[in-house]
């Protein structure tokens, strides 16, 4: 059998392997029923239909001829080394100086991964992003999340 779009067939490999391991992971939770759903419940769903999502995406890769082969290409490490980076900051910095400080350097800092970066745009973004972070995190579903700095509260 031929791999006619190598990307594809990457790409479709990788969403079926995690939505697998998703999905079996899962069983060893309490699935309970529909109307009271138990932690196993989204994420059996959720990885079921990545893994379904995966065998399309492979099928395609496997039956569609692509010019050229839709070869992949080097590693785009910066973006890879900058998000995960950012990530894992915002982590280690949310508790400590809160989600209105946090949340825009995870913004900036992530934005700087790309080759075009607009000020305004990230501006905008990490401001956006803060309010409704706020609105369906803290105001909707009530959870605790230090929203300032520690020593500005106290």
């Amino acid at each position: 059998m031929k791999i006619k779009s190598e990307k594809d067939f990457w790409s479709g490999l990788m969403f079926l392997a995690i939505g697998v391991g998703f999905a079996w992971g899962a069983t060893n939770y309490s699935f309970g029923v529909s109307a009271r759903p138990g932690p196993a419940y989204f994420p059996f769903g959720l990885g079921v239909l990545m893994a379904l999502l995966g065998c399309l995406v492979l099928f395609k890769a496997l039956t569609f001829e692509v010019e050229g082969g839709d070869k992949i290409g080097p590693w785009a490490w910066r973006p890879l080394i900058m998000i995960t980076g950012t990530v894992a900051i915002f982590g280690w910095t949310l508790p400590h100086i809160g989600l209105v400080l946090a949340l825009p350097i995870l913004v900036f800092v992530a934005s700087l991964a790309g080759d075009e970066f607009h000020w305004k745009d990230a501006l905008v973004s990490s401001v956006v992003l803060t309010i409704g972070s706020w609105a369906a995190f803290v105001y909707g579903l009530g959870l605790i999340i230090p929203m300032w700095p520690a020593f500005l509260v106290n």
